[in-house]
């Protein structure tokens, strides 16, 4: 019996496609003689699981948004950019693309949505043998204000600039709900995601590793595992008092009346409560990620990071080192991802170390 708080196993095949490669499953579905629904059902159940570029598995977030969005596209090619007889997406032509990419243009979509979007639709292009089908936004008249993400922070998402002190607000949303408590706890002591404070099992996850000694061994996006030293009383503490709250020891932490996604449901409707939203008191959990992975970076350079508008000069390897870090911490593959938290790379920090 699978745990309530835990994802579902990757789908098995149909039994009737045992011994198949992909090709020969789709050539049971032959071009302009299937329903082109169908045929996107197929590809969806054959290739969904797999990363785009990486031979690897996408979490189960991904390959959810991934075929709703697919669905939700054939269905507005349809809807939206008038196109009566859709086409098997064997057949998928630039034509149906630049219209669908007017149609995002005309609604004002946010640019990490269309990025997303025609990531999805690269995916997409790759399991039908056609990898270079999808272009770069520009191609379809985009702007770059309507695809260029914003990847660096342009201001600091921490608690303590928004002036909320983290301890006394957790304290308070301890005792209204231990399990929300007691997660926001642990992303204060080691900068975790939501997902991963709720799913984090407090006893079996805190592991000894060979050269770091006691670790919290966390999870994250794309399967990626880090290991977080619980090296300072907030830690200690922290983990100590989610251990207090499990049923067992080898619960995650969340209310175990609860399946996970009821849980994170539980999670927002306990932070709306408390006024801890972007729009009441400027702040969410993520917050408190962003917090830590700050005040690493302070500690590791001795000044603020460009967020926090510092403008002290640091040597350029002695930036990216602690970008690297700060990276690593978050779970993050890339170094450049730290800039989400901590601002583009200043100038100052741009300079090389005097030789």
């Amino acid at each position: 019996m699978t745990h309530p708080l835990r994802p579902a196993p990757a789908p098995t095949r149909r039994s009737a496609w045992a011994g198949l490669t992909p090709q020969q499953v789709l050539d049971r579905y032959p071009p302009g003689r299937c329903d082109p629904l169908r045929v996107l059902e197929v590809l969806i159940e054959l290739f969904n699981t797999q990363h785009t570029a990486r031979e690897k598995t996408v979490s189960h977030k991904t390959r959810h948004e991934r075929a709703a969005f697919l669905r939700r596209f054939y269905v507005d090619l349809r809807a939206k950019a008038g196109f009566n007889t859709l086409p098997d997406p064997r057949r998928l032509r630039q034509k149906h693309l630049r219209a669908m990419a007017g149609v995002w243009s005309a609604e004002g979509l946010a640019a990490a949505t269309i990025q997303t979007y025609l990531s999805f639709l690269r995916g997409l292009a790759c399991w039908v043998g056609k990898p270079g089908l999808v272009r770069a936004p520009a191609f379809y008249g985009l702007t770059p204000t309507e695809y260029r993400r914003h990847e660096n922070a342009l201001y600091d998402h921490s608690w303590s600039a928004q002036g909320v002190v983290a301890e006394t607000v957790i304290e308070q949303v301890q005792a209204f709900d231990r399990y929300v408590g007691a997660a926001l706890r642990l992303i204060l002591a080691f900068g975790l995601r939501r997902k991963e404070s709720v799913l984090c099992r407090p006893f079996a996850h805190a592991q000894e590793h060979p050269v770091q000694g006691l670790c919290l061994r966390v999870t994250g996006k794309g399967g990626r595992v880090r290991w977080l030293p619980v090296d300072s009383p907030a830690r200690r503490d922290a983990l100590t008092e989610a251990q207090q709250v499990v049923s067992h020891t080898d619960a995650p932490l969340g209310d175990p009346t609860r399946d996970l996604r009821a849980n994170l449901r539980r999670f927002d409707y306990v932070m709306a409560k408390f006024g801890l939203t972007h729009a009441v008191r400027g702040v969410t959990a993520h917050g408190l990620r962003h917090q830590v992975l700050i005040e690493r970076y302070e500690t590791l350079t001795g000044v603020a990071p460009p967020v926090r508008g510092s403008p002290d000069a640091i040597p350029r390897d002695q930036d990216l080192a602690a970008r690297r870090t700060v990276a690593e911490l978050a779970g993050h593959a890339r170094p450049r991802a730290s800039g989400a938290y901590l601002g583009g790379t200043g100038r100052g920090r741009r300079r090389k170390t005097p030789t």
